[in-house]
C-alpha cells in the first residue's frame, strides 16, 4: 500500500481528526505504542465528546490509546504538554492548525526518508502515521488472505500467549492463608518447636488442576475458506497447553489430537488432512455431535471442560437433533463456546437452521474470521 493522504487531509478535515492525528503523533514520539486501530477508536471518541473540554479529551484518549497501566505516566505528561501548547499557540483548541496526514508502512516510510527530497513540500506541518503490515493483517478476513499472508498468520498463532484454565481438585495442599480447612498435622508439627504451644495455625486449601479444552472444527464445504486456518489454530493450542483435544466435524466425527501433536506444523496439518475423510463435504452437525456425546463427551471427556465449536452453523440435518445434542453437551461442560467466522459480516443474524438451533445452548458466541478474533477466543478459553 503506497503512502496515501488520510480522508479529508488538506481539505475539510474536522477538528477531531486533526487533534487525533496530532496527539497520537506526540504519544508515539514519547515512546507509547499507538496502533492505527487505537487511533481510529480515539477519533470516534472525540467525535462523540468533542475537542473543547480538557477532561473529556483526556479520558477519551486514556480509554482508547493505552494498552497497559505503565504508559499512564508518560501519557499524562504528553497530554499536559500537548494541551498547553494548543492554548498557548493562540488558536482555540476547537480549531487546531491545518495538518497534513499521510499513511505508510514502515518500509515505505524508510524509503521516503532516504529519498532525494525533490518532492513538493505541502503547506503546514506534516504528520506521518506509520502502520505495521502485521497490525493490518491481524484484522484481515482469512477468506481474503493471500497464501503468503496465511503463512504469516500461522506463524503469529504460534506466538499466542496461552494461560491454562484450572478447576478445583479434591486434593488439598498447604496454604499460609486462613481457610475453612485447618491442617492439624502441620499445626502440631510446628507446635513441637515451641514447647507444644500452637503459636501458628496451619491451613489447607483445594489444589487446582488444568481444565480440559476441546476444539470441534467444522471442515465442511461451507467452511472451506476457514477450515485449514482454524485447524492450524487448533495445532497452536495443542502446542501451547496441556489437556487439549481436537476433533473435526462435518458428515462424520474425526479425532485429530494425535495428528496435530507433532512439533512440525506442516507435518501435523498433513497428517490431520490425511485422517479426515469428509473434508469439504456436507454438514450434519447434529449427527456428529451425537456421536461425540455418546463416545466421548458424556462419558467423561467433556465433563468440566471448555468446549469450542468452530463452525458457520450451516447444517443439512434435522435442527431438532442439533438442539438436543447441544443441550446434552451443555449440561456437562464448564463453558460451551461457539465461534462463527460469519458473525462479523455487517447485518449478520443467526438465521441458519443449525445456528438458530444451537445458539440457546451456547455460553459465548464469538467471531472467528481473523487473527484478532482468535486472540479474543484465546482469552475466553483462558478465563
Amino acid at each position: 500500500m503506497g503512502a496515501t493522504t488520510a480522508p479529508g487531509a488538506g481539505a475539510d478535515v474536522t477538528p477531531a481528526t486533526r487533534m487525533a492525528a496530532a496527539f497520537c503523533s506526540v504519544l508515539r514520539g514519547a515512546g507509547v505504542e499507538v496502533s492505527l486501530n487505537r487511533t481510529q477508536s480515539f477519533l470516534e471518541a472525540l467525535t462523540r465528546v468533542g475537542v473543547g473540554d480538557r477532561a473529556s479529551v483526556y479520558w477519551a484518549g486514556r480509554a482508547t490509546l493505552l494498552g497497559d497501566p505503565e504508559s499512564i505516566e508518560v501519557y499524562d505528561r504528553a497530554f499536559a504538554v500537548f494541551w498547553e501548547h494548543r492554548r498557548s499557540s493562540g488558536r482555540p483548541v476547537e480549531e487546531p492548525p491545518p495538518i497534513q496526514v499521510t499513511l505508510a508502512t514502515d518500509e515505505e516510510s524508510e524509503d521516503a526518508d532516504s529519498g532525494d527530497g525533490e518532492e513538493e513540500q505541502p503547506d503546514g506541518p506534516v504528520i506521518h502515521l506509520r502502520y505495521s503490515d502485521v497490525e493490518v493483517l491481524r484484522h484481515k478476513d482469512f477468506a481474503e488472505c493471500e497464501p503468503a499472508e496465511l503463512e504469516e498468520l500461522r506463524r503469529l498463532m504460534d506466538e499466542f500467549r496461552y494461560r491454562v484454565p484450572t478447576r478445583p481438585s479434591r486434593r488439598l495442599v498447604a496454604t499460609s492463608r486462613r481457610s475453612r480447612r485447618p491442617d492439624l498435622r502441620r499445626t502440631v508439627r510446628r507446635a513441637m518447636a515451641t514447647g507444644g504451644e500452637p503459636v501458628r495455625r496451619e491451613f489447607r486449601r483445594p489444589d487446582r488442576r488444568p481444565r480440559r479444552v476441546i476444539l470441534l472444527v467444522d471442515v465442511s464445504g461451507s467452511m472451506e475458506a476457514y477450515a485449514r486456518v482454524l485447524l492450524r489454530f487448533a495445532h497452536a493450542v495443542i502446542m501451547g497447553r496441556t489437556r487439549v483435544e481436537a476433533f473435526t466435524i462435518g458428515t462424520r466425527l474425526t479425532r485429530v489430537t494425535r495428528e496435530l501433536a507433532s512439533l512440525d506444523p506442516d507435518a501435523a496439518m498433513k497428517a490431520a488432512a490425511a485422517s479426515v475423510q469428509d473434508w469439504s463435504g456436507g454438514t450434519r452437525l447434529g449427527d456428529t455431535l451425537r456421536e461425540f456425546n455418546d463416545r466421548w463427551a458424556v462419558r467423561g471427556m467433556a465433563r468440566g471442560a471448555v468446549v469450542v465449536v468452530l463452525s458457520d452453523g450451516w447444517d443439512r440435518g434435522d435442527p431438532t437433533v442439533l438442539a438436543e445434542q447441544m443441550q446434552r453437551l451443555h449440561r456437562v461442560t464448564h463453558r460451551l463456546v461457539w465461534v462463527n467466522p460469519l458473525k462479523h459480516t455487517p447485518g449478520y443474524a443467526p438465521l441458519a437452521r443449525g445456528m438458530a438451533a444451537a445458539l440457546p445452548h451456547v455460553d459465548r458466541f464469538l467471531e472467528g474470521h481473523a487473527l484478532d478474533s482468535l486472540e479474543n477466543l484465546v482469552a475466553v478459553i483462558s478465563d
